[in-house]
């Protein structure tokens, strides 16, 4: 079976689309899977080795692109089914246009007639927990159409390769010391202030581990880099690193940190798939729809009436399910 698969547009879902990939390969080892996707996720994607090829998507956020679509769909043959894990009509055309038999996905936006299977969305049920794990959709795509009505399935672990050579590469030209342990902090909050634990705390997160022994890397894109700066300024041993790798490289940073503590985000999830043991910050949101897919993760909340929420921010304005978290809790956690 030939598989053309449009990932999602954000940084953790995609790893968590490594468990969709996993789970194809374990119904049929033959299986030949390619991914459409934003073109910032091919390096990682590069990283999956169940994947044949990453495709760059010609849409941006907000465009349609209908051109463009078309003529990449022209060029996309000999594939069997497609599996569009987007729920965005315009994810939808390619796999349309290219003339691919089957096409599954989940209906809305008027796009069911795009689709020869198209799914109802429904929560999921473990145990007596109703839950909508994302994880659990997309791995129910790949599913027959019976097993996806049972909507339970198990998850195997992403786990992204890890470049040895450009560990080395990487640590060297950003003069980090390689015999001294590493943690490493994600201050970042690109949803929102709703899942940002105070950077304050953060950086005194960062001191304290650095007065047992540690060094600190603080991670993060571009936008990050002044929380990092916040972070980081002054303290001996705290690098921020903010802005200054490509993803590939945090990949393999994060698979050389003792822990990895982090938001609910996308970094949160590479960590993850990184093979690092993961400290994960939940304030807004809930483990029991994003969790950390591993077996190396403590996750730290501070449950209140209101959370979890799902808000970019908070709607009484005292970020309560945040602040309650103290940094010995998290220190405790980094243990």
């Amino acid at each position: 079976m030939n598989y053309l698969v449009v990932g999602p547009s954000w940084v953790g879902d995609m790893v968590m689309a490594q468990a969709l990939f996993i789970s194809l390969k374990q119904q049929d080892q033959k299986a030949s899977i390619d991914v459409l996707a934003p073109g910032w996720s091919l390096p990682i994607i590069a990283r999956m080795p169940e994947v044949n090829q990453g495709i760059a998507a010609p849409w941006k956020s907000g465009e349609l692109a209908l051109k463009a679509q078309w003529q990449l769909a022209r060029t996309l043959k000999g594939y069997d089914k497609a599996i569009i894990l987007p729920r965005s009509f315009k994810s939808a055309l390619i796999p349309f246009f290219a003339g691919i038999p089957e096409r599954v996905g989940f209906s809305g936006e008027g796009r069911s007639v795009l689709l020869t299977d198209a799914r109802r969305r429904h929560p999921t049920r473990n145990g007596s927990v109703i839950t909508d794990k994302t994880v659990w959709r997309y791995i129910g795509l790949g599913a027959s159409k019976a097993d996806y009505e049972v909507y339970q399935f198990d998850v195997p672990q992403p786990t992204l390769t890890i470049d040895d050579a450009n560990v080395r590469s990487v640590m060297a030209s950003l003069e980090l010391e390689p015999e001294r342990p590493a943690i490493a902090i994600c201050p970042g909050a690109e949803f929102g202030p709703s899942k940002q634990w105070p950077l304050e705390n953060h950086r005194a997160l960062a001191g304290k581990l650095v007065e047992q022994g540690h060094q600190v890397w603080i991670m993060g894109g571009p936008k990050d880099k002044d929380a990092g700066d916040q972070v980081a300024n002054g303290q001996k041993g705290v690098f921020n690193l903010c802005g200054r790798t490509r993803l590939e490289d945090t990949v393999d940073l994060f698979s050389q940190c003792r822990k990895v503590v982090s938001h609910d985000s996308g970094l949160m999830h590479v960590a993850a798939a990184a093979g690092a043991e993961v400290v994960a910050i939940y304030g807004s949101t809930s483990p029991d729809f994003t969790p950390p897919l591993t077996d190396k993760a403590s996750i730290v909340r501070y449950p209140i009436e209101c959370s979890p929420c799902f808000d970019r921010t908070c709607r009484f304005g005292h970020y309560k399910c945040l602040t309650g978290i103290s940094v010995q809790k998290v220190l405790e956690a980094c243990q």
